[in-house]
């Protein structure tokens, strides 16, 4: 398979395209893969470090008021897809796959254009403004959550779920629980951190220690020096361990009965994927308040319990937690509830989705 992927911005475009690569490799070892980002987005870093052959056009996203600016995006757009036509001629792809972000729209456009089978993944429950406009062109949509499909054409919509979520599941099956003996609890707001969160926390700190729960606190590195700081003025009980960022995610998760973070797509196809009950504080500062509508997702079917922002402090939380582990059968309801909606083969699925694509559009040239 000759496979181009784009998508960028933030780590829930990339880790999905970094799986899906993952998985055409494990499937077809010879496969040939370009990936297609921008220097100034995340998935610089992130993909040259995978070994990924990687090339950029420029690009960036609309304002939602009037501005000059959007004229500017008109034209880096269409001076985009003259790239990327380049890319692809030289390149030659059997699909080309965008993952969301700015990046992927010039992109899978001109794919599209070019009569080459296009898929677009779309990680959460409201669809972003890229995705939307490329559904009317590409060949087949790929979504991760049921809520999804009302947004896009019947025909073209598959469920498919996140493909990061397949790689934790392995990765997860591959260790064990930190603590066997007690009930642990991940905190964790992201690699940048969110100050709410944090708030929360510190303020419970001084009755954390009286709960015979493991407490892991995951600060962000942009946080990590102030949290610090406010602990040796607080005291630290010996039941929580803090920690700037976590480099291996999947081995965590599997160690850990319940976890407090934001509602990111990525995170959620995470623990879903793994069956672990939440406690959700989705970030109210996102486009179309997604993260909200992806924690209801879960709490709707009982897996997930959901805090809004402005409702959380450090006693609401350790309420929270506590009732999920001591009220009867309600951390074993929830845990099944996150299995029954979790998709740990997503990856494969999409994998079988791309071969399909590609079939289909050789059987149409003959």
């Amino acid at each position: 398979m000759r496979l181009i992927v784009s998508g960028g911005g933030t780590g829930g475009h990339i880790y999905p395209a970094l799986s899906i690569i993952k998985e055409v490799k494990k499937h077809e070892p010879d496969s040939e893969v370009l990936y297609i980002g921008t220097k100034k987005g995340l998935e610089n870093k992130l993909v040259p470090r995978e070994n990924i052959p990687f090339e950029t056009i420029e690009i960036s996203g609309f304002k939602r008021s009037l501005s000059l600016d959007n004229v500017k995006t008109v034209m880096r757009f269409f001076s985009g897809v003259q790239k990327a036509k380049k890319i692809i001629h030289a390149f030659q792809p059997d699909v080309v796959v965008g993952t969301g972000g700015y990046v992927c729209g010039p992109v899978v456009y001109a794919a599209a254009k070019l009569n080459i089978p296009t898929v677009i993944h779309e990680q959460n429950s409201i669809p972003g403004l890229t995705n939307k406009f490329l559904s009317r062109y590409v060949t087949r949509i790929a979504i991760s959550f049921r809520e999804t499909e009302r947004y896009f054409a019947k025909e073209k919509t598959v469920l498919i779920g996140n493909p990061r979520a397949q790689e934790v599941a392995e990765e997860a099956r591959k260790s064990e629980k930190l603590n066997k003996e007690k009930r642990s609890v991940l905190i964790v707001s992201g690699s940048q951190g969110a100050r709410p969160i944090h708030n929360a926390f510190l303020d419970a700190l001084p009755k954390v220690g009286q709960y015979d729960y493991e407490f892991l606190y995951v600060t962000g590195q942009i946080h990590y020096d102030s949290v610090m700081e406010e602990i040796k003025k607080r005291g630290n009980p010996k039941n929580v361990k803090i920690q700037p960022f976590i480099h291996n995610m999947p081995k965590v998760l599997a160690g850990i009965d319940l976890i407090v973070a934001r509602a990111g797509a990525t995170t959620l196809a995470e623990i879903t994927a793994l069956g672990l009950p939440s406690i959700l504080i989705p970030s109210p500062y996102v486009t179309n308040n997604h993260q909200e509508k992806n924690a209801r997702a879960l709490s709707e079917v009982g897996a997930a319990t959901v805090i809004l922002e402005k409702e959380l402090d450090g006693e609401r939380l350790l309420a929270e937690i506590h009732r999920i582990f001591k009220e009867k059968n309600c951390w074993q309801k929830m845990h099944e509830a996150a299995k029954s909606i979790g998709m740990p083969n997503a990856a494969t699925n999409f994998y079988e989705l791309l071969v399909d694509v590609i079939k289909q559009r050789r059987e149409r040239a003959r």
